[in-house]
Protein backbone atom coordinates (compact mmCIF):
# COMPACT_ATOMS: atom_id res chain seq x y z
CA UNK A 1 0.00 0.00 0.00
CA UNK A 2 2.73 2.43 1.17
CA UNK A 3 4.96 1.49 -1.64
CA UNK A 4 1.85 2.05 -4.20
CA UNK A 5 1.61 5.26 -3.72
CA UNK A 6 4.91 6.16 -2.49
CA UNK A 7 6.65 5.51 -6.19
CA UNK A 8 3.64 7.02 -7.89
CA UNK A 9 4.01 10.16 -6.06
CA UNK A 10 4.48 13.44 -7.65
CA UNK A 11 8.32 14.39 -8.12
CA UNK A 12 7.53 18.13 -6.40
CA UNK A 13 8.83 18.77 -3.19
CA UNK A 14 5.67 19.41 -0.64
CA UNK A 15 5.29 21.57 2.12
CA UNK A 16 3.57 19.96 5.26
CA UNK A 17 1.02 22.68 6.14
CA UNK A 18 -0.41 25.31 3.84
CA UNK A 19 2.52 27.60 3.26
CA UNK A 20 3.53 26.48 0.07
CA UNK A 21 3.01 23.85 -2.67
CA UNK A 22 -0.17 22.42 -2.86
CA UNK A 23 -1.07 23.75 0.39
CA UNK A 24 -0.91 26.99 -0.38
CA UNK A 25 -3.58 25.97 -3.09
CA UNK A 26 -5.87 25.04 0.02
CA UNK A 27 -6.20 28.74 0.87
CA UNK A 28 -6.56 30.26 -2.65
CA UNK A 29 -10.00 27.85 -2.59
CA UNK A 30 -10.46 29.64 0.97
CA UNK A 31 -10.28 32.81 -0.38
CA UNK A 32 -12.78 32.12 -3.29
CA UNK A 33 -15.33 30.78 -1.07
CA UNK A 34 -15.15 34.04 0.97
CA UNK A 35 -15.32 36.29 -1.97
CA UNK A 36 -18.12 33.95 -2.81
CA UNK A 37 -19.76 34.12 0.63
CA UNK A 38 -19.79 37.72 0.69
CA UNK A 39 -21.82 38.07 -2.42
CA UNK A 40 -25.57 39.22 -2.64
CA UNK A 41 -26.05 36.08 -5.23
CA UNK A 42 -23.73 33.84 -3.30
CA UNK A 43 -24.42 30.52 -4.71
CA UNK A 44 -22.12 29.01 -0.78
CA UNK A 45 -21.47 30.47 2.54
CA UNK A 46 -18.23 29.74 4.48
CA UNK A 47 -18.30 31.72 7.23
CA UNK A 48 -14.43 30.01 7.93
CA UNK A 49 -12.90 31.00 5.01
CA UNK A 50 -12.08 34.16 5.54
CA UNK A 51 -10.69 33.19 8.89
CA UNK A 52 -8.09 30.45 7.28
CA UNK A 53 -7.01 33.23 4.77
CA UNK A 54 -5.99 35.87 7.68
CA UNK A 55 -4.45 33.11 9.94
CA UNK A 56 -1.66 32.15 7.18
CA UNK A 57 1.06 34.99 6.54
CA UNK A 58 1.36 33.17 3.09
CA UNK A 59 -1.76 34.94 1.96
CA UNK A 60 -1.74 38.35 4.00
CA UNK A 61 -3.35 41.10 1.93
CA UNK A 62 -5.54 38.42 -0.16
CA UNK A 63 -8.92 39.52 -0.76
CA UNK A 64 -11.66 38.03 0.88
CA UNK A 65 -14.07 40.40 -1.08
CA UNK A 66 -14.75 41.35 -4.39
CA UNK A 67 -15.08 44.83 -3.35
CA UNK A 68 -11.44 44.58 -2.55
CA UNK A 69 -10.59 43.83 -6.05
CA UNK A 70 -9.30 46.88 -7.86
CA UNK A 71 -11.13 45.42 -11.13
CA UNK A 72 -13.78 43.42 -9.61
CA UNK A 73 -15.09 40.94 -11.51
CA UNK A 74 -13.10 41.80 -14.41
CA UNK A 75 -10.06 40.15 -12.64
CA UNK A 76 -9.22 37.10 -13.97
CA UNK A 77 -8.42 34.95 -10.61
CA UNK A 78 -10.66 37.11 -7.79
CA UNK A 79 -13.50 37.32 -10.80
CA UNK A 80 -13.79 34.30 -13.06
CA UNK A 81 -11.46 31.69 -11.03
CA UNK A 82 -13.06 32.64 -7.57
CA UNK A 83 -16.71 32.37 -8.98
CA UNK A 84 -15.70 28.60 -10.37
CA UNK A 85 -14.73 27.64 -6.73
CA UNK A 86 -17.63 28.96 -5.75
CA UNK A 87 -19.66 26.93 -8.20
CA UNK A 88 -17.61 23.83 -7.78
CA UNK A 89 -18.31 24.33 -3.94
CA UNK A 90 -21.84 24.42 -4.47
CA UNK A 91 -22.37 21.67 -6.76
CA UNK A 92 -20.43 19.27 -4.99
CA UNK A 93 -22.18 20.37 -1.81
CA UNK A 94 -25.23 19.04 -3.52
CA UNK A 95 -24.02 15.92 -4.46
CA UNK A 96 -22.68 15.17 -0.53
CA UNK A 97 -26.41 16.67 0.58
CA UNK A 98 -28.45 14.06 -1.38
CA UNK A 99 -26.18 11.25 -1.55
CA UNK A 100 -27.21 11.78 2.42
CA UNK A 101 -30.46 11.77 2.27
CA UNK A 102 -30.37 8.55 0.86
CA UNK A 103 -29.26 7.21 3.84
CA UNK A 104 -25.90 6.92 3.82
CA UNK A 105 -24.23 7.89 7.15
CA UNK A 106 -20.21 7.72 6.11
CA UNK A 107 -18.51 10.59 3.94
CA UNK A 108 -14.93 10.78 2.76
CA UNK A 109 -12.80 13.59 2.10
CA UNK A 110 -9.69 12.98 0.06
CA UNK A 111 -7.17 15.26 0.63
CA UNK A 112 -9.89 17.29 2.70
CA UNK A 113 -8.18 20.84 2.87
CA UNK A 114 -9.79 23.50 4.61
CA UNK A 115 -13.02 21.66 3.82
CA UNK A 116 -15.76 23.29 6.46
CA UNK A 117 -18.58 21.08 5.02
CA UNK A 118 -18.79 19.45 8.85
CA UNK A 119 -19.39 23.18 10.46
CA UNK A 120 -21.55 24.84 7.53
CA UNK A 121 -24.16 22.48 6.42
CA UNK A 122 -27.03 20.47 8.99
CA UNK A 123 -26.57 17.08 8.99
CA UNK A 124 -28.16 14.29 10.06
CA UNK A 125 -26.66 12.91 14.09
CA UNK A 126 -25.68 9.79 13.05
CA UNK A 127 -23.22 10.99 10.31
CA UNK A 128 -19.73 10.96 9.95
CA UNK A 129 -17.21 12.69 8.32
CA UNK A 130 -13.45 11.51 7.74
CA UNK A 131 -11.45 14.43 6.94
CA UNK A 132 -8.36 12.73 5.55
CA UNK A 133 -5.44 15.02 4.50
CA UNK A 134 -1.48 15.73 5.84
CA UNK A 135 -1.41 16.66 9.60
CA UNK A 136 0.38 19.83 9.02
CA UNK A 137 -2.91 21.12 6.97
CA UNK A 138 -5.24 19.78 9.59
CA UNK A 139 -3.64 21.26 12.20
CA UNK A 140 -3.65 24.49 10.78
CA UNK A 141 -7.39 23.81 10.43
CA UNK A 142 -8.20 23.01 13.94
CA UNK A 143 -6.16 25.73 15.08
CA UNK A 144 -8.55 28.42 13.20
CA UNK A 145 -11.80 27.37 13.76
CA UNK A 146 -10.79 26.08 17.84
CA UNK A 147 -10.01 30.08 17.94
CA UNK A 148 -13.58 30.63 16.70
CA UNK A 149 -15.07 28.65 19.14
CA UNK A 150 -16.62 26.63 16.11
CA UNK A 151 -18.49 23.25 16.64
CA UNK A 152 -19.28 20.75 13.32
CA UNK A 153 -23.02 19.73 13.00
CA UNK A 154 -21.96 16.26 12.74
CA UNK A 155 -19.07 13.73 14.12
CA UNK A 156 -15.95 14.71 12.35
CA UNK A 157 -12.85 12.48 12.61
CA UNK A 158 -9.51 14.01 11.03
CA UNK A 159 -6.94 11.54 9.66
CA UNK A 160 -4.11 12.85 9.87
CA UNK A 161 -2.03 11.11 6.41
CA UNK A 162 -0.48 11.90 3.49
CA UNK A 163 -1.93 10.35 0.63
CA UNK A 164 0.68 8.97 -0.59
CA UNK A 165 1.08 6.52 2.32
CA UNK A 166 -0.87 3.80 3.76
CA UNK A 167 -4.50 6.04 4.28
CA UNK A 168 -6.60 2.93 3.87
CA UNK A 169 -4.91 1.62 7.21
CA UNK A 170 -5.32 5.33 9.02
CA UNK A 171 -8.68 5.74 7.54
CA UNK A 172 -10.55 2.16 8.86
CA UNK A 173 -8.30 2.79 12.15
CA UNK A 174 -10.16 5.86 12.31
CA UNK A 175 -13.50 3.69 12.25
CA UNK A 176 -14.60 3.87 8.58
CA UNK A 177 -16.61 0.90 7.92
CA UNK A 178 -16.29 -0.82 4.40
CA UNK A 179 -19.17 -2.82 4.86
CA UNK A 180 -21.70 0.09 5.09
CA UNK A 181 -22.03 2.31 2.19
CA UNK A 182 -20.43 5.40 1.93
CA UNK A 183 -19.90 8.87 0.09
CA UNK A 184 -16.39 10.29 -1.54
CA UNK A 185 -15.30 13.58 -2.28
CA UNK A 186 -11.98 14.36 -4.11
CA UNK A 187 -12.46 17.55 -4.89
CA UNK A 188 -9.37 19.58 -6.32
CA UNK A 189 -6.85 16.28 -5.63
CA UNK A 190 -6.52 14.36 -9.17
CA UNK A 191 -4.50 16.81 -11.11
CA UNK A 192 -2.04 17.18 -8.66
CA UNK A 193 -1.46 12.96 -8.67
CA UNK A 194 0.60 10.87 -11.04
CA UNK A 195 -1.76 9.07 -13.47
CA UNK A 196 -0.92 5.77 -11.64
CA UNK A 197 -1.59 7.54 -8.58
CA UNK A 198 -5.03 8.69 -9.27
CA UNK A 199 -5.57 4.71 -11.11
CA UNK A 200 -4.70 4.04 -7.42
CA UNK A 201 -6.82 5.86 -5.22
CA UNK A 202 -10.10 5.17 -7.44
CA UNK A 203 -8.88 1.53 -7.34
CA UNK A 204 -8.67 1.56 -3.53
CA UNK A 205 -11.94 3.66 -3.39
CA UNK A 206 -13.90 0.58 -5.51
CA UNK A 207 -12.58 -1.86 -3.06
CA UNK A 208 -13.58 0.21 0.00
CA UNK A 209 -16.79 1.50 -1.52
CA UNK A 210 -20.16 -0.86 -1.01
CA UNK A 211 -23.32 -0.77 -2.83
CA UNK A 212 -25.31 2.71 -2.52
CA UNK A 213 -21.74 4.30 -2.38
CA UNK A 214 -21.31 7.73 -4.34
CA UNK A 215 -18.02 9.39 -5.50
CA UNK A 216 -17.32 12.43 -6.70
CA UNK A 217 -13.77 13.81 -8.34
CA UNK A 218 -12.98 16.48 -10.52
CA UNK A 219 -10.82 15.80 -13.59
CA UNK A 220 -8.40 17.82 -15.97
CA UNK A 221 -8.85 16.00 -19.47
CA UNK A 222 -6.68 18.51 -21.62
CA UNK A 223 -4.09 16.99 -23.73
CA UNK A 224 -1.34 19.37 -23.34
CA UNK A 225 -1.55 21.48 -19.70
CA UNK A 226 1.08 23.78 -21.25
CA UNK A 227 -0.83 24.84 -24.20
CA UNK A 228 -2.98 27.09 -21.77
CA UNK A 229 0.11 28.17 -19.76
CA UNK A 230 -0.53 31.75 -20.96
CA UNK A 231 -4.51 31.70 -20.55
CA UNK A 232 -5.88 34.50 -18.41
CA UNK A 233 -6.21 32.87 -15.13
CA UNK A 234 -2.81 30.79 -14.76
CA UNK A 235 -1.08 34.02 -15.66
CA UNK A 236 -2.87 36.01 -13.05
CA UNK A 237 -2.63 33.41 -10.60
CA UNK A 238 1.13 33.74 -11.10
CA UNK A 239 1.26 36.82 -11.12
CA UNK A 240 -0.74 38.15 -8.58
CA UNK A 241 -0.07 35.27 -5.79
CA UNK A 242 2.63 33.46 -6.95
CA UNK A 243 1.14 30.54 -7.54
CA UNK A 244 2.00 28.32 -10.44
CA UNK A 245 -0.36 25.79 -10.67
CA UNK A 246 0.91 24.04 -13.74
CA UNK A 247 3.92 23.41 -11.62
CA UNK A 248 2.15 21.59 -9.67
CA UNK A 249 -0.23 19.58 -12.02
CA UNK A 250 1.15 16.44 -12.72
CA UNK A 251 1.74 16.65 -16.65
CA UNK A 252 1.83 13.09 -17.28
CA UNK A 253 -1.41 11.36 -19.58
CA UNK A 254 -4.40 11.20 -17.46
CA UNK A 255 -6.44 7.95 -16.72
CA UNK A 256 -10.28 6.84 -17.64
CA UNK A 257 -11.31 6.95 -14.27
CA UNK A 258 -14.96 7.19 -15.06
CA UNK A 259 -14.51 4.55 -17.79
CA UNK A 260 -12.71 2.67 -15.29
CA UNK A 261 -15.35 2.81 -12.65
CA UNK A 262 -17.96 2.03 -14.72
CA UNK A 263 -16.16 -1.25 -15.56
CA UNK A 264 -16.58 -2.34 -12.18
CA UNK A 265 -20.25 -1.85 -12.18
CA UNK A 266 -20.75 1.95 -11.05
CA UNK A 267 -22.92 4.17 -13.24
CA UNK A 268 -20.90 7.40 -13.93
CA UNK A 269 -21.97 11.08 -15.85
CA UNK A 270 -18.99 13.64 -16.49
CA UNK A 271 -20.07 17.38 -16.81
CA UNK A 272 -18.09 20.17 -17.65
CA UNK A 273 -18.55 22.82 -15.38
CA UNK A 274 -19.98 25.42 -17.65
CA UNK A 275 -23.22 23.01 -17.49
CA UNK A 276 -23.60 24.20 -14.12
CA UNK A 277 -23.26 27.30 -14.43
CA UNK A 278 -25.73 27.58 -17.36
CA UNK A 279 -27.95 25.84 -14.21
CA UNK A 280 -27.33 28.11 -11.77
CA UNK A 281 -27.40 31.13 -14.04
CA UNK A 282 -23.74 31.97 -11.94
CA UNK A 283 -20.58 30.95 -12.40
CA UNK A 284 -17.96 30.71 -15.70
CA UNK A 285 -18.87 30.22 -19.28
CA UNK A 286 -16.57 29.30 -22.29
CA UNK A 287 -13.59 32.19 -23.37
CA UNK A 288 -10.86 31.41 -25.92
CA UNK A 289 -7.64 29.92 -24.65
CA UNK A 290 -9.59 28.56 -21.60
CA UNK A 291 -7.89 27.06 -18.75
CA UNK A 292 -11.18 25.50 -17.54
CA UNK A 293 -12.02 23.51 -21.24
CA UNK A 294 -10.86 20.22 -19.82
CA UNK A 295 -12.40 20.67 -16.63
CA UNK A 296 -14.24 17.90 -15.81
CA UNK A 297 -16.60 17.03 -12.39
CA UNK A 298 -17.59 13.33 -12.52
CA UNK A 299 -20.35 11.47 -10.57
CA UNK A 300 -20.38 8.46 -9.42
CA UNK A 301 -22.64 5.79 -7.99
CA UNK A 302 -22.04 2.13 -7.25
CA UNK A 303 -25.15 0.40 -8.32
CA UNK A 304 -27.15 -1.75 -5.45
CA UNK A 305 -27.56 -5.26 -6.41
Amino acid sequence: MNEAIGTAASPHPDTEGVDGGVGLTALLVAASRAIESHRGDSLAQDVYAEHFVRAAPACAGWPVRIEQVPDGDDNALWGRFARYFGLRTRVLDDFVVRSVLTGVRQVVLLGAGLDTRAFRLDWPSDCVFFEVDRAGVLAFKHQVLAGLSAAPRVRRVPVPVDLRDDWVTALTGSGFDPAAPSIWLAEGLLFYLPGPAETYLVDTVDLLATEGSALAFEAKLEADLMAYRDSAIYTATREQIGIDLLDLFDKGPRPDSAGRLEARGWSASTHTPFEFSRRHGRGPLPEPNDALEGNRWVFAYRRRP
